[in-house]
């Protein structure tokens, strides 16, 4: 599959998954997919500050991210 067609899958994937983000006071922003298939996010609202952030990352976001698109090797966050 063509990067930008794994873009746009991971585009929809995301903002499928705001809406539980949001209802915690949370959000996140799309960065960029690198080559190597990481998605590179920003967590804003509480999530940006929250403890339990990494767990939100890599249990939930990234979970789901590699169940839909079996192409993505992770998703990473940038501060």
């Amino acid at each position: 599959m063509e990067k930008e067609a794994i873009e746009k899958k991971v585009k929809n994937v995301l903002t499928q998954i705001e809406p539980y983000l949001k209802a915690d006071g949370g959000g996140l922003e799309y960065i960029r997919l690198d080559d190597d298939m990481t998605v590179w996010v920003k967590l804003t609202g509480h999530c940006a500050n929250c403890p339990h952030s990494t767990q939100t990352l890599k249990n939930g976001i990234e979970k789901t991210m590699k169940s839909v698109i079996p192409e993505i090797k992770a998703v990473e966050k940038i501060d």
